[in-house]
C-alpha cells in the first residue's frame, strides 16, 4: 500500500512540475532570436543567396540570418571560379549588398567550434 501511494504521488508531482514548465514558458517574453529575426526579413534566403551570387559571380556555401545592431542580415560565403571565398552582408529588409569581403584561410577551424 505504501508503494502505490509513494509513486502516485511522485506521477501527480511529475505532471505538476510539467504543467508548471508549460505555464512559465507561455507566459515568458523571451522569444527565440530565429523567429524574430524571420519575422524582420522582407525577402527570402534564396534572393539573398541570388543577390550575394551575383555580387561575387560565384556559388553559395554557407548562408545565415543574423540580427545585427537592430536590423537583420543575410551573412553569406560565396566561392569564386577562381576559388576565392567571399564573406558577403545582404539586408533582408531590402536585398541590398551591405559588404563583401574575401575571407581569409578558415585554418580547419568550424563555426560550430566557437560556440
Amino acid at each position: 500500500m505504501n508503494r502505490k501511494l509513494t509513486i502516485s504521488a511522485l506521477i501527480i508531482a511529475a505532471g505538476v512540475a510539467t504543467a508548471g514548465g508549460l505555464a512559465y514558458a507561455k507566459t515568458s517574453d523571451v522569444e527565440n532570436d530565429a523567429i524574430a529575426d524571420l519575422a524582420k526579413a522582407k525577402i527570402s534566403l534564396t534572393q539573398a543567396v541570388g543577390a550575394a551570387e551575383a555580387h561575387a559571380t560565384g556559388k553559395a556555401t554557407k548562408a545565415e540570418l543574423e540580427g545585427e545592431r537592430g536590423a537583420v542580415v543575410y551573412e553569406i560565403e560565396v566561392v569564386t571560379a577562381d576559388n576565392k571565398v567571399f564573406d558577403i552582408k545582404v539586408d533582408a529588409a531590402d536585398g541590398k549588398v551591405l559588404s563583401s569581403k574575401q575571407d581569409q584561410a578558415d585554418r580547419g577551424e568550424k563555426d560550430d567550434d566557437k560556440d
